[in-house]
């Protein structure tokens, strides 16, 4: 692995028994894969000469370390009762203590409640145009079931300058393979080469059960059942989740989660207060 910040971000030949294992059991097609990243890819390009990946990573990677705790927000069907309940006893300006990430349809529960948006992971099947322009960075994934979505936002990708690429393939100049299937586990994998070990991180709404999220997807309006396939594919990230968990010197806590993983550590509410910095 190289030394630049990309290079080190760059975790595909680790993770390739994975994605192929994946892309197995789905039935995906690696080449509609690299035909996404190369779009991307391409829409990237229009940006040149005023954006540089390099540069935006180094920014983002400040605003990574700028506060010691990081909240990372799923879109699972613990999200908005979390969120409710510490609005409720702490007020919404306690969330500015904290870098908060989202995981594609999770910002459009903390845009809803005016609460800063420091990253979005997302393949754009989660979030409208407001969210893409509310957050401060956003790291956009290619895969081969998101080509059109990739197209309908090529202007905002276009003209948003601290936009990242990802894909799940092999890596390119300017396309990060980071490892990571779902939004929110991509989001552990992208930061394990970020963060400092002293910083910690508290995951909320990240629940990998078999209820979905209303915020999973723009066309869901209540939690809801989910079909085989979400379910197994939920079964993949906490697999994952524990995967890179061991990889991560960090504390890592599920705040308000079920337990799904005995690797895994979980918290009620209560125990994230006393946990975080007053």
């Amino acid at each position: 692995m190289g030394t630049t910040l990309k290079d080190r971000l760059n975790y595909f030949y680790e993770f390739k028994d994975w994605y192929f294992h994946i892309g197995e059991e789905f039935k995906f097609d690696y080449q509609k894969d690299l035909k996404s990243r190369d779009l991307l890819s391409r829409i990237l390009k229009k940006k040149i000469p005023k954006w540089k990946l390099d540069t935006i990573l180094k920014s983002f990677r400040n605003k990574i370390l700028l506060k010691p705790e990081i909240l990372i927000y799923g879109c699972g069907p613990s999200l908005e009762e979390t969120v409710n309940i510490i609005i409720k006893k702490k007020g919404k300006a306690f969330f500015d203590k904290f870098t908060n990430i989202a995981a594609d349809g999770a910002s459009v529960l903390l845009r809803e409640n005016n609460i800063q948006i420091d990253a979005i992971f997302t393949d754009l099947d989660g979030i409208t145009r407001n969210e893409f322009n509310y957050s401060s960075f956003n790291i956009i994934h290619a895969h081969g079931d998101n080509i059109e979505k990739i197209n309908q936002f090529e202007n905002e990708i276009i003209n948003f300058q601290n936009v990242i690429g990802t894909t799940q393939v092999e890596p390119l100049s300017n396309i990060i393979s980071p490892g990571g299937f779902t939004d929110g586990d991509r989001i552990l994998f992208f930061l394990r080469s970020l963060i400092k070990p002293f910083q910690k991180l508290f995951l909320i709404g990240m629940d990998f059960k078999d209820i979905v999220g209303k915020y999973s997807k723009l066309s869901i309006d209540n939690n809801q059942l989910g079909s085989q396939i979400k379910i197994k594919k939920l079964d993949f990230a906490v697999k994952l989740m524990a995967w890179v968990r061991n990889k991560i010197v960090n504390d890592i806590y599920f705040v308000n989660s079920k337990h799904v993983n005995n690797q895994l550590k979980y918290i009620s509410v209560e125990d994230f207060f006393k946990l975080v910095k007053p």
